[in-house]
C-alpha cells in the first residue's frame, strides 16, 4: 500500500473552507462581544445618572 504525504484536492477544500469558516465565526464573535460589552457600558453609565 502506497502512502503519500501530499493532501487530495477534496481535502484541502475541506482544510480551506473550515479555516475560512472559524474565521467568520470568530470575527461574528468579536463583534457580538464588543456590542455586548458597549451595551453593559450603556446601561451601567444610564443606571449610574438615575
Amino acid at each position: 500500500m502506497k502512502t503519500t504525504s501530499q493532501q487530495t484536492a477534496t481535502s484541502k477544500l475541506v482544510n480551506r473552507f473550515d479555516k475560512e469558516l472559524r474565521t467568520l465565526l470568530m470575527n461574528d464573535l468579536r463583534a457580538i462581544r464588543s456590542v455586548k460589552a458597549q451595551m453593559i457600558g450603556i446601561n451601567a453609565n444610564s443606571l449610574s445618572a438615575a
